[in-house]
């Protein structure tokens, strides 16, 4: 475990911002592959085998935040994070979300003003822990602010495909943290997994919630909420859920610094 200054000195060396080349996103490619595919178990297809990169239709469109450890490199050799960004113009100038792959999102389209999705967020295994997280949420912040953005939603993932080993997790977050029925997605009826597993009564939340995956906490203790149903990824072993968060706890918290640095986000 770091302590508290080696964690300091690494955050010092850490920058945040979008991917600026072609060098820059295969990198994040590469890091995605080494996470989800070699370390995590996902079943890649033979092109992504071939090239060592998780890669599919949507990454042209969409912009790529990047965490850099500067003493790695300036620009493609030194990516430790990463999240995709899709904002709503350039979703629906393609054609399609990621997340309607697997849940029923009429509701975020019709009602979701200014929205974005996320996705693909993974972090090297030496760089796990609260300063590089912290950059991460800070290049979001930075691009919800940029962007006017007020939703932000995504599938998220359990790790494992084993319900009944989930039940826990999924009975709180739908009895906890269940969306407004005005946003609320659904998962698709062919992929539906029942998340109301356990009475409300008969779950721990203060536990439940100090288990979830960091990423998910993350999303809750902003005021996130999920959509109503779960929905098992065979090709990722994780079990989804879909996470919203409204920008407005995310605005609060960074509006003081921001401020004083837009335009021209990208953390230094």
């Amino acid at each position: 475990m770091q302590s508290v200054s080696e964690t300091r000195e690494l955050s010092d060396r850490l920058e945040v911002r979008l991917a600026e080349s072609a060098a820059e996103i295969a990198a994040a490619q590469a890091l995605r592959y080494r996470v989800f595919y070699q370390e995590m178990g996902a079943k890649p297809t033979q092109a992504m085998r071939d090239r060592l990169a998780d890669f599919d239709d949507f990454d042209p469109v969409c912009d790529h935040l990047l965490v850099i450890d500067r003493t790695q490199g300036a620009g493609a050799a030194g990516v430790v994070g990463t999240y995709r960004l899709m904002r709503r113009a350039p979703g629906e100038a393609f054609g399609r979300f990621y997340t309607a792959g697997e849940y029923d999102i009429s509701k975020i389209l019709a009602n979701g003003g200014r929205f974005m999705e996320l996705g693909r967020s993974c972090v090297d295994s030496g760089y796990r822990n609260g300063g590089t997280m912290k950059k991460l949420w800070d290049g979001i912040a930075a691009y919800v602010f940029e962007n006017g953005v007020e939703l932000m939603f995504g599938c998220a993932s359990l790790p494992g495909t084993d319900i009944e080993a989930l039940a826990g997790h999924l009975s709180y977050l739908y009895h906890h943290h269940l969306a407004p029925e005005s946003l609320r997605p659904r998962a698709l009826p062919h992929l539906r997994v029942d998340m109301a597993l356990r009475p409300k009564d008969a779950l721990q939340p203060r536990r439940a919630m100090a288990e979830l995956p960091p990423l998910i906490k993350g999303y809750l203790r902003l005021g996130g909420f999920v959509g109503d149903g779960a929905v098992i990824d065979h090709q990722f072993n994780t079990t989804d859920v879909c996470v919203m968060v409204k920008t407005d706890l995310v605005t609060a918290k960074y509006r003081a610094h921001y401020d004083r640095t837009i335009p021209g986000w990208s953390e230094e």
